[in-house]
């Protein structure tokens, strides 16, 4: 699909930042696509953009307006309805990536229809997969595997991405959420995959490629999520990754959205070598990412110094103190990726 830019951004009355990582994660990566944002009264949300109108918005040339939230099942709060009846109405596109199509809600797609404007559904694909088959293939593949959701893993391949380029490495950012399709321009939300053809889905995603490039492919979920375990699974299998980078937050103690206590960080990578195995018996780890957003400085390199220390990787927060470390170990591990440095 080709989305037209540039951007309002739609938070509607979301109760926290996290709750708007799509439209945070667009504005990081693509500030330059995002004009303004839209926010109803009550959200707790800010992307430090300017505030507007739909009529604002118009003028100042946006031509879609995305609804950049994530909710537990992806669902469109009926309260919305109006506001995006209102975009279309003013002459904006909309798109989103929630699970729920948006031509299902009757007075959107009527709206849509009677003004001629387009609904770009990110997380939902014409493309029909088959189910994964395991078999090695050429090119060097990197996951990112968490402790839990929202812990960093866009945002550390796409740091990944920019930090190899500028080493003189062939790699590319591999989508496999709607974020990452809404930055990249490519790829597949796959929690939203057939689960029988979730790793065949990744495998299309990240196909066989140049002995030395580097597909860097986003991981989802955690291994040790009970709700999204299986999609981490299907991706880990179908990414048959050469190598990959755990990504935690420290602060919290319970994963998000349920009780169940945070896994420590050896126990990921234990059982990512584990299961990755079976497509891949070369996997290993490269390094651990840690999102230290809420701890002051000092603090932050305490704790990753007592991390790499603890377990023998490098350790960084890939967006305030960049990849270096990452890049380093993995032209040390992979001699491929070492001649072409």
């Amino acid at each position: 699909m080709q989305i037209d830019t540039p951007y309002l951004m739609f938070l509607g009355d979301v109760p926290d930042r996290l709750a708007a990582k799509t439209a945070y994660g667009i504005v990081d990566w693509r500030p330059d696509w995002c004009v303004g944002q839209l926010r109803l009264p009550g959200c707790a949300a800010d992307l430090g953009i300017p505030d507007l109108t739909l009529a604002e918005a118009v003028e100042r040339g946006c031509r879609t307006m995305v609804i950049g939230v994530v909710n537990a099942g992806g669902t469109l709060p009926d309260h919305w309805v109006a506001e995006i009846v209102a975009a279309l109405e003013a002459g904006l596109d909309v798109a989103s990536g929630l699970h729920v199509r948006l031509g299902s809600v009757p007075a959107i797609a009527e709206a849509a229809k009677a003004h001629g404007r387009r609904l770009h559904d990110v997380r939902h694909t014409t493309e029909t997969f088959a189910t994964g088959k395991g078999t090695k293939r050429p090119g060097r593949r990197l996951l990112t595997v968490g402790t839990d959701c929202s812990v960093g893993k866009k945002y550390t391949v796409l740091a990944l991405e920019r930090g190899m380029r500028a080493r003189g490495l062939d790699a590319d950012f591999r989508a496999t959420g709607q974020t990452g399709v809404f930055i990249s321009g490519r790829g597949a939300a796959i929690d939203a995959v057939v689960a029988d053809f979730i790793s065949g889905a990744v495998e299309w995603i990240a196909p066989a490629a140049d002995l030395d490039h580097w597909d860097l492919i986003e991981g989802q979920g955690s291994l040790f999520h009970p709700s999204f375990a299986g999609v981490s699974l299907g991706l880990l299998h179908g990414a048959q990754p050469d190598a990959f980078v755990v990504c935690h937050e420290p602060t919290r103690t319970k994963m998000r959205g349920v009780e169940h206590p945070l896994p420590a960080i050896i126990e990921v990578i234990d059982l990512t070598i584990r299961l990755g195995r079976l497509t891949n018996p070369g996997i290993r780890p490269v390094g651990i990412a840690v999102n230290t957003q809420a701890l002051p400085e000092d603090e932050a390199r305490r704790i990753l110094e007592a991390i790499a220390a603890e377990h023998d990787l490098p350790a960084t927060d890939p967006v305030r103190f960049g990849v270096d470390s990452l890049v380093d170990r993995l032209v040390a591990e992979f001699s491929t990726a070492g001649a072409t440095a």
